[in-house]
């Protein structure tokens, strides 16, 4: 009989019904578990589910029984992949369940933030329609979205829906050549083009060595058109410090971001020293997080054990088991 472990069950909304897997097994639930929790928890764990709980490869070592690291998410940087492949735990992850809800927040930042509404909603509070003596007042910019230039960096299934319902606004969609490379086909625009001709710019990147901090203070200086910046993927995308510098020196002209680096952020932290200008938006990582996407990711999850359980794997990584 299985043993599953859930470790961070709070990870998914209370609303959201796990189903029972179809298969004898023992689950033990957890909301929450911190670093020094990890191994005790799962001794004895044939199955582990993990959101955001690192499973390194110290803790990895001491549970030899462990087979599967079921991720209750598409990115799988909490779990040291490279160990797993070397000794044969699978590891499977959610695919396709964002591909509705990450792109409607993406465009709700953008919004927001291209029709000023936090701001205007700030002044209504602070009585400046009364102050005005009429039945509107022009305190901060309005700017469409058709015809606007929406630079996505990252062509994926997400970036690829963000790029549909750019289409349906009337704007230009355009896909950023991977940064420092070229020859991609027709597809892409060179990254430098993206950079100095968009008026907003949209990541939906994952996470490597190689895509940290791909949005730093040159390619903010490279932005000749003052673009909205809106990260919805990782918050290490973008090199934080740097894009306080540009919203200082106005080569931005707002940003919308939904992660940020380290999470929950510290309340003396980079973006939250920010959170309260009007020109930017931060929201805490729940762009993901429709019911109807966690609905999905939570079925999907338990079909992934499922297969394994049953021989039939499916969603496994690249690089483990």
């Amino acid at each position: 009989m299985h043993k599953i472990v859930f470790l961070d069950r709070a990870t998914i909304a209370p609303q959201i019904t796990l189903r029972t897997p179809n298969f004898a097994h023992e689950l033990v639930t957890h909301e929450h578990t911190g670093a020094n929790e990890v191994v005790a928890r799962l001794t004895g764990a044939t199955i582990a589910i993990t959101n955001k709980v690192p499973l390194t490869a110290a803790v990895l070592e001491q549970l030899p029984e462990l087979r599967l690291i079921a991720v209750a998410a598409t990115g799988t940087d909490c779990v040291d992949k490279a160990w797993c492949q070397r000794h044969a735990i699978a590891v499977a992850n959610i695919r396709g369940y964002a591909v509705n809800t990450v792109p409607e927040h993406t465009f709700a930042l953008i919004l927001a933030l291209r029709r000023n509404i936090v701001a205007y909603r700030d002044d209504v509070i602070r009585g400046e329609w009364r102050k005005s003596g009429q039945f509107c007042f022009f305190n901060h910019p309005i700017h469409d979205l058709a015809g606007a230039r929406l630079g996505i960096i990252g062509e994926g299934a997400l970036g690829q829906s963000v790029a549909a319902l750019a289409r349906a606004f009337g704007m230009v969609p355009l896909f950023a050549a991977h940064k420092g490379k070229c020859g991609f086909g027709h597809l892409y625009t060179p990254w430098e083009e993206v950079l100095a001709t968009s008026d907003i710019i949209t990541l939906h990147s994952p996470l490597t060595p190689d895509t940290r901090h791909m949005v730093s203070m040159p390619e903010f200086r490279a932005m000749a058109r003052r673009p909205l910046i809106v990260n919805t993927a990782r918050g290490g995308l973008v090199d934080e410090a740097a894009l306080v510098q540009a919203l200082d020196e106005g080569l931005i002209s707002g940003a919308g971001f939904d992660v940020t680096v380290g999470e929950p952020p510290a309340a003396d932290s980079t973006m939250m020293r920010i959170a309260a200008r009007p020109n930017v938006i931060l929201t805490p990582h729940v762009a993901w997080a429709s019911d109807e996407a966690q609905k999905t990711l939570a079925d999907q999850l338990i079909d992934n054990i499922e297969q394994f359980v049953a021989g039939t794997p499916r969603n496994l990584v690249e690089g483990a088991y």
